[in-house]
C-alpha cells in the first residue's frame, strides 16, 4: 500500500520522489477517494495511508523475503488473509423502496446463490462488486508504486503448503471469495510497476484496463452480428485502420483479432497453404506435395508449433541464417528455396520476422519481398513485438516492405500496451480468410438474416466462440490518437538507447552485439569483478552463464525488478532488457544498472 512519502504520490515525475512530511497530498487523494460509493473511499484512504509492502533491502536482518510470512492456519488448511466479516454501507439516495446496499452486509453468512438474479441479490450483489472493486483499485494504485516489491515470491512448494488451493463439493462463503481475490493479487507479479521488465507485455493502461472490465461485463461472442452488434463493427473499423497502416490500398484486405501472436502465425500459414493447394481442405495432406516453410533462426517457435500443429511438420521448416545482428540474410533464403525446389519440394510461404523476441532485429522486408515475388511464394511477416512502431513517423522506417507482404501478424498488447489479451492477423487479400476457414454451420450463419450477413465474421475463424479483444485497443485509441501511442513508442525507444549509451562502456558489462538496438531489446552481459581479470576461455564462459541465472533469482527474492535472460546459439546467458511500459523512466533504468551490480558484484 502507498504512503504519502511513496513513490505514487509523484508517480508522472521523473524520479518518483514524493514529500513523507507533507500529508497534503494524500489528504487529496482521500478526497477524490470519497466519491466512490459503497465504502470504496474510506478503504482507498485506509490504503492510502497504511503500510506498504516495501522490497526488502539488502542489509535487511530478514533476508531477501524480508519479515517471515504469517503463520499457517492450525490443521494444515493453509494460511488466509485478514478476515473481515461485515460492511457497512450507507444510502446514498431517497428513493423508496431503494436499492443501494444500505444495511449491513455480513458475507461470513452470504454465498453466490444470494448475488443476482437471486431475489432480493441486489444489495448483496453491489456491495460485493464494490469490495471487489476495492481490491482491484488498491492493487492498481500499488502497481504504479515503486516503493512497492514487483513481486512478492514464493516457490511452488510453498504457495501450496501455504494456501488450500483444492476444489471442493460445497460453497465458499462470500467472505472466502473476497479473501481468494486478495491472496491471488497478494502474489500476482504486477506486470504494471514501472520496473517490470521481464516480458515484452509490459504496463496497465487505464483506459485499456477500463475496456477490459466492460468487455468482460458485456460477456458476448464475436462470431455474429446479432450477438455483438458493436464489438462486430469496431473490428471492422480498426482491423481496416491497422490495415491502412500497414500500407495497403485503402484498408483493403481482411483480419481478425486471435488469441496471441502463435495462432495468428499458425492462420498466416494456414491460409497461404490453401492459397496454393485449395483441395487440402477437403482431402488433407495426403492430396498435397511436401510443403516447405522459411524463416529465420531468430525468429519465434510459434513457426514450427503451427507447422506441427497443421500436419506440415516441423521438418519442413527451414530455418534461415542471421547475421550478428539477428537479420535474415536474403542470399540464404534464396539458396535454401531453390535447394527445396531441386528436391522436388513446394515452397509456399516465408515468414520474415519485424522485431525478433530476444535481438529485436527487423529482417530486410524490401529483399525478402522481392525473393518472395520471384519465386511466388506467400510472403509473412510476423510484426507481433515490430508492428508497434507503424505508429511512429521515427521509427516506421524499420519496416519498410511490409506493404508487400501477403499477410502480417500485428500484437497491440505488446509494444503498444493494451491489456492482453490482443493480437491481429491482417490479411491483404479479401474473402480469402473466409473460403479457407467457413463451414457453414446453419445454427448460427443462417443466410435468410434481415441484415448485411458479412458483419457475421465467425465463420472465417477457427474458434467458434472467440474472446472480444478489440474494444480495449479500440477504446485506447479514441482516448490517445495515433499521436499518443507515437509519444509512448518513442518514449520507450528513447529509453532503449540511453541504457545502451550508458553500459557500452561502463566496465563489468559487454553488449552482445555491437551497434544500438533497433528495437528496445538490449542484450548484455554482466561480468562480476571476480571474471574481469580472466582470460576469455571456456572456463570463464562457463562461469559467466551463470550469472544472470543467479542475479535473476534474487531480483525476485527482494522484490525489487525483474528482466529476462536467456542463450542464444553459441553465446551463454545473457540478461534481455525489453521497455514497453510508458511508466519506466530514466530513473528506472538507471535503477536496474544499480540492482544488476548490487545483486552480481559478489559472484
Amino acid at each position: 500500500m502507498a504512503t504519502p512519502g511513496s513513490g505514487f504520490w509523484s508517480f508522472g515525475s521523473e524520479d518518483g520522489s514524493g514529500d513523507p512530511e507533507n500529508p497534503g497530498t494524500a489528504r487529496a487523494w482521500c478526497q477524490v477517494a470519497q466519491k466512490f460509493t459503497g465504502g470504496i473511499g474510506n478503504k482507498l484512504c485506509a490504503l492510502l495511508y497504511g503500510d506498504s509492502e516495501k522490497p526488502a533491502e539488502s542489509g535487511g536482518g530478514g533476508g531477501p523475503r524480508g519479515p517471515p510470512p504469517p503463520k499457517a492456519t492450525p490443521g494444515g488448511g493453509g494460511r488466509e488473509p485478514p478476515r473481515a466479516t461485515s460492511r457497512k454501507a450507507t444510502c446514498a439516495c431517497n428513493q423508496k423502496p431503494c436499492s443501494c446496499p444500505k444495511a449491513d452486509v455480513n458475507y461470513a453468512f452470504l454465498h453466490a446463490t444470494d448475488l443476482l438474479p437471486a431475489c432480493d441479490g441486489e444489495r448483496p450483489t453491489l456491495a460485493f462488486l464494490q469490495d471487489v472493486m476495492g481490491i482491484l483499485l488498491q492493487y492498481v494504485v500499488k502497481s504504479f508504486d515503486r516503493s512497492t516489491k514487483v513481486i512478492d515470491f514464493h516457490y511452488p512448494n510453498e504457495l501450496l503448503q501455504e494456501y488450500n488451493w483444492e476444489l471442493g463439493d460445497q460453497p465458499q462463503s462470500l467472505e472466502e471469495i473476497l479473501m481468494h481475490c486478495q491472496t491471488t493479487l497478494k502474489y500476482a507479479i504486477k506486470t504494471g510497476h514501472p520496473r517490470y521488465f521481464n516480458q515484452l507485455s509490459t504496463g496497465l493502461d487505464m483506459v485499456g484496463l477500463a475496456a477490459d472490465w466492460l468487455t468482460s461485463t458485456a460477456n458476448t461472442n464475436m462470431f455474429t452480428y446479432e450477438i455483438a452488434p458493436v464489438f462486430v463493427l469496431l473490428e471492422y473499423v480498426t482491423l481496416k485502420k491497422m490495415r491502412e497502416i500497414i500500407g495497403w490500398p485503402g484498408g483493403s484486405g481482411d483480419g481478425i483479432f486471435s488469441p496471441g501472436g502463435a495462432i495468428s502465425n499458425m492462420y498466416a500459414m494456414l491460409i497461404a497453404r490453401f492459397k496454393m493447394f485449395p483441395e487440402v481442405k477437403e482431402k488433407g495432406m495426403a492430396a498435397v506435395p511436401r510443403l516447405i516453410a522459411f524463416t529465420s533462426e531468430h525468429s519465434h517457435f510459434s513457426l514450427k508449433k503451427g507447422a506441427a500443429a497443421l500436419g506440415i511438420g516441423t521438418d519442413s521448416v527451414i530455418l534461415i541464417k542471421c547475421d550478428e545482428r539477428g537479420k535474415m540474410i536474403p542470399s540464404d533464403l534464396e539458396r535454401r528455396i531453390l535447394e527445396a525446389k531441386q528436391k522436388g519440394f513446394v515452397p509456399f510461404l516465408v515468414s520474415a520476422t519485424a522485431g525478433t523476441t530476444v535481438y529485436g532485429a527487423f529482417d530486410p522486408l524490401l529483399a525478402v519481398a522481392d525473393i518472395c515475388k520471384k519465386y511466388k511464394i506467400w510472403m509473412h511477416v510476423d510484426a507481433a513485438w515490430g508492428g508497434g512502431l507503424l505508429m511512429s513517423r521515427k521509427h516506421k522506417w524499420k519496416l519498410s516492405g511490409v506493404e508487400r507482404a501477403n499477410s502480417v501478424t500485428w500484437n497491440p498488447h505488446k509494444m503498444m500496451g493494451v491489456p492482453l489479451q490482443c493480437s491481429a492477423l491482417l490479411v491483404r487479400e479479401e474473402g480469402l480468410m473466409q473460403s479457407c476457414n467457413q463451414m457453414h454451420a446453419s445454427y448460427l450463419f443462417q443466410q435468410d438474416k434481415h441484415y448485411d450477413l458479412s458483419y457475421d465474421t465467425g465463420d472465417k475463424a477457427l474458434q467458434c466462440g472467440r474472446h472480444v479483444d478489440v474494444f480495449k485497443l479500440w477504446l485506447m485509441w479514441r482516448a490517445k490518437g495515433t499521436t499518443g501511442f507515437e509519444a509512448h513508442i518513442d518514449k520507450c525507444l528513447e529509453l532503449a538507447e540511453y541504457l545502451y549509451n550508458i553500459i557500452k562502456n561502463r566496465e563489468g558489462y559487454e553488449m552482445v552485439f555491437d551497434g544500438k538496438p533497433q528495437h528496445t531489446n538490449v542484450c548484455f552481459w554482466y561480468v562480476p569483478p571476480s571474471l574481469r581479470v580472466l582470460e576469455d576461455n571456456e572456463e570463464r564462459m562457463s562461469r559467466l552463464s551463470k550469472v544472470a541465472p543467479v542475479i535473476k533469482a534474487r531480483m525476485m527474492e527482494y522484490g525489487t525488478t525483474m528482466v529476462s535472460y536467456q542463450p542464444l546459439g553459441d553465446k551463454v546467458n545473457f540478461f534481455r532488457m525489453v521497455i514497453s511500459n510508458p511508466a519506466a523512466t530514466h530513473q528506472d533504468i538507471d535503477f536496474l544498472i544499480e540492482e544488476i551490480e548490487r545483486l552480481g558484484q559478489d559472484l
